[in-house]
């Protein structure tokens, strides 16, 4: 008897907590989200896939698309330059490098990949102008870019 007391004692001091632990109805109304559409940071890593497999057309309408949604985007602008130089399309690609130098004026690899845009242009002179540029900010870079002016090939 003690213990079906006992028993019954701890039921009712813990129902009203057991109740409330596992209500039948959710407390908040279950709301549909909106998808998010894609962002400039997947489209830019959309791209950044495509410039891997070497697809530039794909690479390009994909850092395009990250401009479209952010237009101060350096670095899609940058990687837009690089796929419209591998397309053989220069002064296009010049554009974009001047883009993503205006954002980020000391931007070591818009400026490595605006030499070795001139030097496919044999504009050297101007190669040369930005090496002396990018030497203070990588020499990393500043080698490669040197290489490419005395061996005359870009890659």
């Amino acid at each position: 008897m003690r213990a079906a007391l006992a028993a019954l004692f701890v039921m009712l001091a813990l129902g009203p907590a057991l109740a409330a632990a596992e209500p039948s109805t959710p407390a908040v109304e279950p709301r549909r989200q909106p998808v998010p559409g894609p962002g400039a940071d997947s489209e830019y890593d959309r791209g950044v896939r495509a410039r891997v497999a070497r697809d530039w057309t794909t690479a390009e309408a994909s850092f395009r698309r990250a401009i479209a949604l952010r237009p101060d985007f350096a670095d899609a602008w940058n990687e837009l330059g690089f796929a419209l130089r591998n397309q053989g399309r220069y002064p296009d690609s010049l554009a974009a490098y001047d883009e993503a130098l205006k954002l980020r004026p000391n931007f070591p690899e818009a400026l490595e990949y605006l030499g070795e845009a001139y030097m496919k242009m044999g504009r050297v002179d101007d190669a040369r102008r930005v090496l002396d540029r990018l030497r203070p900010l990588d020499p990393g870079r500043a080698s490669e870019l040197a290489e490419v002016i005395a061996t005359g090939t870009a890659r």
